[in-house]
């Protein structure tokens, strides 16, 4: 269990009982100490039933998280780049706050809808008439 909380932002903490951390063995750099420790880092952290975050929030991350979460709502992310085990459980925490503030980020602006000036309609008018002149100019030519 981790214990420490995690700061999102000034509205959103997730609270350190929320978070489970599991070690397990990792592959990759670190040679025969791989086999021996257990450096790798299975960080589970249950979206959909946390109190710590708003609707909103647990709506976004089930389309941000992708296959990371879980039918059940649990959003699993594995940190295993390092050789040590603080550094992958830091990677771990650090990969699911961004994962969070994304999903916290407020909705871009709507867009405005905007119509094409009088004189970029007249220009475009003006090249389609020139190009038609252009290709009716390439039919067979009648002979006198």
């Amino acid at each position: 269990m981790a214990s420490e909380s995690l700061y999102i932002n000034a509205t959103i903490t997730v609270a350190g009982w929320e978070l489970v951390e599991q070690f397990i063995r990792a592959s990759g750099p670190g040679g025969q100490n791989v086999n021996k420790v257990a450096t790798s880092v299975q960080l589970r952290f249950d979206a959909r039933s946390s109190p710590s975050l708003p609707e909103r929030v647990k709506h976004n991350l089930v389309s941000l998280a992708g296959r990371r979460m879980s039918k059940d709502g649990v959003i699993v992310i594995e940190a295993d780049r390092f050789r040590t085990q603080e550094r992958n459980r830091a990677d771990a925490r650090d990969r699911l706050k961004a994962l969070i503030e994304q999903a916290a980020a407020p909705p871009p602006p709507k867009r405005k809808k905007t119509r094409p000036t009088k004189g970029a309609v007249e220009r475009r008018l003006k090249a389609k008439a020139a190009r038609s002149g252009i290709k009716k100019l390439r039919g067979s030519v009648e002979r006198e």
